[in-house]
């Protein structure tokens, strides 16, 4: 592990402008996944930038009616919120059934948003990866490549996100709050995220120095009678193989709204857009569950060992879509 100094911020601005200064520093909540990149000499940072003292670790109800998630709030937290037990069942499934209690009680939702994949060639220095630095091949690409992405992939990186809680926000239609250098800006969380490109090394929009302050949703009955669907090799601290989040509002047997998000099948969290299409005005049976998943699946392009994923996916959204329509 390299040498960095460290900061304690008093206030946002003051982090700001502390990580303007140290453009290669790097900002610090929960730290357990950018610790982690320091210890595998993946992240060399030459300062870490203490957030924790900042003002962004409650969970509220806005005057608006939406409801904002300070960065700093710990995913612990967040899960057993009512207002996030209530406004968002998924989302506070998708937090439970994320890495361990002991993590969960120390990682920041802002980091959770904004950790990085858990492929062994990216966290492995001794192997070429485009997305620790670019143009030097995808290792994964003809390797084991069992748990990569089927959807958005490129030549130059077939790694899938791991975070359950994106997944889940993005069902939600939620915003990103950010502020940085340039001031306070909102981006669309189904934006935030990139898919990898010719350039794999950028995961986000997030420009140098922004710092993510919270995210917000508006509740709705879609968010309101939602679930998270987790598939994965064993039932506690392991990343998803496919994950589904679903919400459905029907009313007189038909769906008038619909939202559908998959995880461990690409780059990024992906909303599954086409599926929606699909779905509404329909009636929510287990044929037309099929049909919008095959509808989203159409575009997917396994890799040598992860064609399972393909019926995997298909299955987990008909299967998700009816748990969350059981509720409607």
């Amino acid at each position: 592990m390299r040498p960095f100094a460290y900061a304690r911020a008093a206030s946002a601005d003051g982090a700001i402008a502390t990580l303007r200064r140290h453009p290669s520093g790097a900002y610090l909540a929960g730290g357990t996944n950018v610790v982690d990149l320091i210890k595998l000499d993946v992240a060399q940072p030459d300062l870490l930038v203490d957030v924790n003292l900042l003002p962004y670790a409650s969970i509220d109800r806005l005057p608006d009616g939406s409801v904002r998630i300070g960065a700093l709030a710990r995913m612990s937290d967040t899960a057993d919120h009512p207002l996030i037990r209530e406004n968002a069942p998924a989302v506070s499934s998708a937090l439970l059934q994320s890495a361990s209690a002991q993590l969960r009680n120390m990682a920041s939702i802002g980091g959770n948003v904004l950790q990085r994949t858990r492929c062994p060639y990216f966290r492995d220095t001794a192997t070429p990866c485009n997305k620790r630095r670019n143009g030097e091949g995808c290792s994964a690409t003809g390797g084991d490549d069992r748990t990569m992405a089927i959807l958005g992939a490129s030549a130059s990186c077939i790694a899938t996100h791991p975070s359950d809680f994106a997944v889940a926000m993005i069902a939600t239609d939620a915003t990103i709050h950010l502020r940085g250098p340039s001031g306070e800006r909102t981006v669309p969380f189904a934006g935030f995220h990139r898919l990898p490109g010719s350039d794999p090394t950028r995961d986000t929009i997030i420009a140098p120095g922004e710092l993510i302050t919270g995210v917000s949703f508006v509740p709705s009955a879609v968010t309101r009678k939602a679930t998270y669907l987790k598939v994965r090799d064993r039932a506690s601290y392991e990343f998803a193989l496919v994950s589904v989040a679903a919400g459905l509002d029907v009313q007189g047997g038909t769906i008038r709204a619909v939202r559908l998000a998959l995880g461990g099948v690409a780059h990024a969290p992906w909303r599954a857009q086409a599926a929606e299409a699909a779905l509404i005005g329909k009636a929510p049976t287990r044929e037309n569950f099929l049909a919008a998943a095959d509808a989203e699946l159409r575009a997917a392009k396994p890799q040598r060992l992860n064609a399972f994923k393909v019926p995997m996916a298909r299955n987990a959204i008909a299967r998700a879509l009816a748990t969350a329509g059981a509720t409607a």
